[in-house]
């Protein structure tokens, strides 16, 4: 059984993560879903470093975890990595990582099923 003090100091760190992350949340690439553009997402892909809505969390979570890495951004307990994987990362970083080859013109899919086949690709 966890101490009292250890409790309180486990609130604390996760006070703390919730601050950082409401931080992050407040940059304007990261206002939007890194996959589909959806406004205010909620979840995170942490290992890949992008806030996604809770709808393109799903299609992260089918992926498995050897792929992606899915958390609540408000639900779910953080650890001190994973929040500097996201300090790391972030929407911007990531697209010009993962979207580096994609035309100057392309248009992101507006279907479940497109926006499927957009993430795993």
């Amino acid at each position: 059984m966890a101490t009292r003090s250890c409790r309180e100091k486990a609130q604390k760190l996760n006070e703390q993560h919730q601050l950082i992350l409401s931080k992050l949340l407040r940059e304007e690439d990261n206002k939007y879903c890194a996959d589909c553009e959806a406004k205010g997402p909620r979840w995170a892909s942490w290992n890949i470093g992008v806030f996604i809505c809770i709808r393109c969390a799903g299609i992260h979570r089918n992926l498995g975890v050897h792929i992606s890495r899915v958390k609540s951004v408000n639900l779910d307990q953080w650890t001190a990595e994973q929040i500097q994987c996201m300090q790391d990362m972030g929407n911007t970083k990531a697209r010009l990582l993962y979207e580096a080859n994609l035309p100057e013109n392309f248009r992101r899919p507006q279907t479940d099923q497109k926006d499927e086949i957009f993430i795993v690709n």
